[in-house]
């Protein structure tokens, strides 16, 4: 487990490396959801989204003797590329194992930073085994996606950051993955309030940590058909889990038109791209699976890596939604 003082030790090294992200507001959102709401855009962040904070704080603690060995990760995007753009930056070499049909953009990018990519069928083949067999194989260093105490701390940094420049907070909203931010965010958050109610979100197809937590241990479910490809995850992390399971409130569940709405949302009112993942917080307060009425609302934007294509053809057949005019 880890605790308030491994937060502060993850933002002492990537002060002058990871970006503070900006916290936006926004009058129509407040108008639709009855509270006032922070948004931490992590969109800013480098590399796209918060993954870059836990990659750079895991790699930058590994000794000399490890990062001249080169490291590893599994990834379908987000991780994939903080991986590998921290490793550029630490001068580690680098290998990211990745879908076949990860998002075109993610995986540019993952290559522009220098990495090796290695590919598989996320439907038939088990990543963290793939990772973990190259790992031996080729003695790389394994650098999980959120299931390290490491990783754990450095996406923590997200809410220290929002705590900061929001002030007191009621309600924390975050989307969950396997559920290394929310977990990060949920110790920052707790150690400096009691009182805060944390809220995970998870694509209604992806809902593994909602299932685990209802059943007192992990559930492991089939690969979610959800267009948000970073919470495609099958399982929650075994820390993850234990932190999540004494600190969340509940986890609430969204769909993929939601999340479509969201996104738009995010884009006329905000101007802000995100990705389907990105955007499951908001779309949990437009539908009001969160009562947060009166409250103060930190709300974490976890990322906005989707390509102009795919963004397009995403929203290109949505309806859209009827906002009323104002900001």
């Amino acid at each position: 487990m880890i605790v308030l003082d491994d937060v502060r030790a993850a933002r002492h090294r990537l002060e002058g490396v990871a970006h503070r992200t900006p916290v936006l507001t926004s009058r129509t959102l407040d108008e639709r959801t009855g509270a006032p709401v922070f948004l931490k855009a992590e969109t800013f962040q480098r590399g796209g989204a918060f993954k870059f904070r836990g990659a750079y704080n895991k790699i930058s603690s590994l000794r000399p003797e490890e990062r001249s060995r080169g490291v590893i990760a599994f990834s379908s995007g987000n991780h994939a590329q903080a991986v590998a753009l921290a490793a550029k930056i630490l001068d580690v070499p680098a290998v990211l194992v990745m879908p076949e049909d990860a998002p075109v953009a993610k995986r540019r990018a993952t290559e522009e930073y220098g990495a090796t990519i290695v590919t598989y069928d996320r439907y038939t083949a088990d990543r963290e085994q793939l990772a973990t067999q190259l790992a031996a194989d080729r003695g790389l260093v394994l650098v999980p996606p959120y299931d390290d105490p490491f990783i754990i701390a450095g996406q923590g940094t997200v809410a220290l950051e929002l705590l900061e420049d929001a002030g007191h907070l009621d309600i924390l909203v975050v989307p969950v993955g396997g559920g290394g931010l929310v977990a990060g965010c949920a110790v920052a958050c707790r150690a400096q309030s009691t009182t805060v109610r944390i809220f995970g979100v998870e694509p209604e197809l992806g809902d593994d940590t909602r299932r685990s937590l209802r059943a007192g241990e992990p559930v492991q479910i089939p690969v979610p058909r959800t267009i948000a490809d970073g919470q495609q995850v099958t399982q929650p992390g075994r820390m993850t889990f234990e932190i999540n399971r004494r600190h969340l409130e509940d986890v609430v569940l969204v769909s993929d038109d939601e999340i479509l709405e969201a996104m738009e949302f995010a884009f006329d009112r905000l101007k802000l791209v995100t990705e389907p993942s990105g955007a499951t917080g908001i779309a949990a307060l437009l539908q009001g699976r969160v009562d947060v009425d009166g409250a103060r609302v930190g709300l974490i934007v976890s990322g906005g890596n989707v390509g102009v294509h795919r963004f397009c053809e995403l929203l290109s057949n949505h309806q859209g939604l009827q906002i009323p005019h104002g900001s």
